[in-house]
């Protein structure tokens, strides 16, 4: 079954906006694994307004299932702090700095040498390599040359599009994940995936690994409640 990866990075969104440390962002990772969720992610930029790298450390400490930290890689406080934490993955982002949200893959092609660069220096110290990209066949083959072990599909046009054609919107992603099995590239997926979609992509995309959902994941929970919704999002992927 394809593995559910909880982002955490809105708890501390809330907790940030008051000061103080409610919600506690540790707890909601304690609290993610023992309510289900295959692994926690956390997406530390460089101006902390959400994940602190301290947070990181601190769930470093705790973290029984897989541990992922996205990020861009351009930042050597990133860099450092990965290398420092040894988490089990680390996902590439191309963000802009004061960036609001991801919202492309990496060109593969142009910054070939340079992911090829970047990933070594992670893999070398055993932590596993995955960069997000776009749903395009040649993104995918130049993510096959830079060495990576996995990449992230982008998913917010598939989510984008979703209501009005799902076997269009999904069209791109599954071809994209073909070739990517070709290439013996592991395949995660993330952004905008909610439980109207989610089951939806996870029975078209062959070898789907892991799906990282943060967003509409904890704004389902706010209703639904957290252990709840955890359960609902595991559920559309079996």
């Amino acid at each position: 079954m394809t593995k559910l990866s909880v982002n955490i990075n809105k708890f501390a969104t809330l907790r940030n906006s008051r000061g103080g440390n409610n919600p506690d962002v540790v707890k909601a990772a304690v609290d993610a694994q023992k309510f289900g969720a295959d692994g926690v992610t956390v997406h530390p930029r460089p101006d902390e307004r959400h994940i602190r790298y301290q947070d990181v450390r601190d769930i470093k400490k705790i973290i029984t299932t897989e541990f992922n930290i996205e990020g861009n890689c351009s930042e050597q406080k990133f860099i450092d702090l990965v290398l420092e934490v040894q988490p089990h993955q680390v996902t590439l982002v191309p963000d802009a700095e004061g960036q609001l949200t991801s919202d492309h893959g990496w060109d593969t092609l142009r910054h070939r040498d340079y992911l090829k660069e970047m990933i070594s220096v992670f893999q070398k110290a055993g932590i596993r390599t995955s960069i997000f990209v776009d749903p395009v066949e040649a993104m995918v083959k130049g993510a096959a040359e830079t060495g990576t072990d996995r990449i992230e599909l982008y998913t917010e046009g598939y989510a984008r599009h979703f209501a009005d054609n799902k076997e269009i919107a999904i069209a791109a992603y599954v071809s994209a994940s073909k070739t990517a099995n070709e290439l013996g590239l592991g395949i995660n997926a993330g952004h905008d995936l909610d439980l109207n979609n989610l089951a939806y992509f996870a029975q078209h995309i062959p070898g789907l690994l892991e799906v990282s959902i943060g967003h509409a994941l904890i704004a389902d929970a706010l209703y639904l409640g957290y252990e709840n919704t955890i359960q609902l999002y595991k559920r559309q992927l079996k």
